[in-house]
């Protein structure tokens, strides 16, 4: 199943460290098949308030996208990202293909 890495940046700093971050991002997601949907792009907001940029990352499932984080050549780009932008990282799991919203009722064990 797809899992996603999700960034949400405030207040970046583009200088050296963002570029040299850009420059390397690319070749450490390769080895894990992780491939940018969206990256820096602002979000239109319908509710609530996030004034940053929005990164969203696709891997073919959650363990690569594990991996990819904890790998040391991630692990060493890091530090440039955090310490030039305020930063929120998450990773999730996507839904399998046809998932409806009431699916979750299962799950809930809701009657």
């Amino acid at each position: 199943m797809t899992a996603y890495a999700v960034g949400l940046l405030n207040d970046l700093k583009v200088g050296p460290d963002i570029v040299r971050y850009l420059e390397h991002i690319d070749a450490s997601l390769t080895p894990y098949g992780g491939a940018f949907l969206v990256h820096g792009t602002r979000p239109q907001m319908k509710e609530g308030v996030f004034t940053g940029d929005c990164i969203i990352i696709s891997f073919p499932t959650m363990k690569l996208a594990q991996d990819w984080y904890d790998s040391e050549d991630y692990a060493a780009l890091i530090p440039l990202r955090a310490a030039n932008a305020q930063s929120t990282i998450f990773l999730l799991e996507g839904v399998e293909s046809g998932y409806r919203a009431a699916s979750l009722l299962d799950k809930l064990k809701m009657t």
